[in-house]
């Protein structure tokens, strides 16, 4: 059946085609007798406004991109639910892209939401990217862009983050209150920038308590957020090198969740023998044994502000006004479980 127009409406009423469309608008130069005749007809006949028409005349595509490293990942399908409930709100379809990681990918995604002509794009950057042309051509094309979690501080453009630094900070120092003497910290790739907060907020703690900082205690995982298997290997290597360790802090949770694995298979006692401080709050780290000391990452506080934080730009520039990039920070908790000593 093919759609109903308004002509159609239009014709069956005896009434001009912009009186029914000023009807299905509530306009007030058209009675209230005209305006139920046409809801009503309107509604029999199963009458849906013609988007693509809407769309054109509005210049708007109603649509968003979003790009994400992982949607598989806890923290970012937080954020995705974040998202998605005040796009919904607005009226907006979210495409939603994973670039696994990838700069080429995310370059490639870039470049097809821009051909698809969404009105604005969310991203949280991949660890590999490194070059931000792409992001720029964004801007340059007039489109509002708000980055998330992973950011590049580079770009003029809004950012939703956490204070990683103080998070890592806070994780290393429960650490310290509760005994540990010796603390390694598990990171993610070297030039990740959330990375290098968590790591230089690990450091910080360490100097503000009179520790020695020791380069051998850091152990890299490269596939960055989400690497079980990673942290089965780091913690067997930690334990066979460096016995003396009673702490370590964990760049993410999926990480630390391996690492609990790793030192249960090997006898380490958690906490008694040493204590693990993970960084997220995933749903597994509440449920396994021992639950998981972690830093609560609000994931979908932050899709909620990204989101936003768009349609406020989007809005500016529809209404001609200056675009103002804000920089949002949300604030983390320590969550204290049975992985830390009381």
């Amino acid at each position: 059946m093919s759609q109903v127009t308004l002509l159609q409406i239009a014709d069956k009423l005896k009434i001009s085609v912009s009186t029914v469309s000023k009807a299905l608008k509530d306009y007030p130069d058209v009675s209230e007798k005209t305006k139920a005749l046409v809801k009503e007809l309107a509604t029999t006949l199963n009458y849906k406004p013609n988007a693509f028409a809407v769309n054109l005349r509005t210049k708007e595509s109603k649509t968003i991109g979003l790009i994400i490293p992982a949607i598989v990942h806890h923290f970012f399908s937080n954020v995705i639910k974040g998202i998605l409930t005040q796009a919904e709100k607005k009226g907006y379809l979210v495409i939603i892209l994973q670039s696994n990681e990838s700069y080429e990918l995310e370059k490639k995604q870039i470049d097809l939401l821009l051909r698809q002509r969404v009105d604005g794009i969310l991203i949280s950057i991949a660890n590999s990217t490194r070059n931000f042309g792409h992001l720029s051509d964004v801007l340059s094309q007039g489109k509002p862009l708000v980055m998330f979690d992973k950011i590049a501080k580079i770009l003029e453009c809004s950012k939703v983050v956490i204070d990683d630094r103080k998070a890592a900070r806070d994780a290393t120092q429960h650490l310290i209150d509760t005994g540990c003497k010796r603390i390694a910290h598990f990171r993610g790739p070297l030039l990740s920038q959330n990375s290098i907060d968590r790591f230089i907020g690990y450091r910080e703690a360490l100097e503000n308590n009179n520790y020695v900082y020791d380069s051998d205690l850091v152990y890299i995982c490269e596939c960055g957020d989400s690497s079980f298997e990673e942290g089965k290997i780091n913690a067997k290597k930690l334990v066979q090198k460096h016995k003396d360790v009673d702490g370590v802090f964990i760049n993410t949770d999926l990480v630390a969740i391996g690492a609990l694995t790793a030192f249960s298979e090997m006898g380490v006692r958690v906490p008694d023998d040493i204590s693990v401080v993970g960084f997220s709050n995933w749903f597994m780290s509440s449920v396994i044994s021992p639950s998981l000391t972690t830093i609560n990452q609000p994931g979908y506080k932050i899709g909620k502000a990204a989101f936003k934080q768009l349609y406020t730009e989007l809005k500016q520039r529809k209404n001609n006004l200056p675009v103002v990039h804000k920089k949002i920070t949300l604030n983390t908790e320590l969550i204290k479980r049975a992985s830390t000593k009381v």
